[in-house]
């Protein structure tokens, strides 16, 4: 896979690290797969139905950059019941067995002030139906 492009590696010592190559052009579609096959996608659809009104989230950290770091870290941009994700977060972490960090930002202006604190640059994962809509009426 690293004759393929797929992957990035670097040495330290006497060990070999691979990462994710995140300009391979197949890229999005098999990070697309790797969410599916952790689960993420489907807690993601379960919770949003219920969460309040979310705008966007985003994927950040060690799977962003395409490393399974045991931790998933999201960025989510809306006005969310906090205490009813608090809830969620508990229950799918003992789902699918990773510690899961979150941030919430309440809007877009809030979210471009924090940006240039992450590293590496959020991945979006999730967008509602009417802010693209919105987004795309406004540009």
């Amino acid at each position: 896979m690293e004759d393929a492009g797929m992957l990035d590696s670097y040495q330290e010592g006497n060990k070999k690290y691979f990462k994710a190559n995140v300009k391979y052009p197949l890229f999005k579609e098999i990070h697309s797969i790797l969410l599916k096959y952790i689960g993420l996608d489907q807690i993601l659809d379960q919770v949003l139905e219920r969460l309040g009104h979310l705008d966007q989230a985003f994927l950040t950290g060690g799977f962003a950059q395409g490393r399974d770091s045991g931790v998933i870290d999201l960025i989510l941009v809306g006005q969310l019941d906090k205490g009813y994700l608090s809830q969620l977060v508990e229950k799918a972490e003992k789902l699918i067995k990773r510690k899961i960090r979150y941030v919430i930002y309440e809007d877009e202006k809030e979210l471009k002030e924090g940006w240039s604190s992450f590293d590496p640059i959020p991945f979006l994962i999730w967008s509602s139906p009417a802010w693209a809509a919105l987004k795309t009426n406004t540009h």
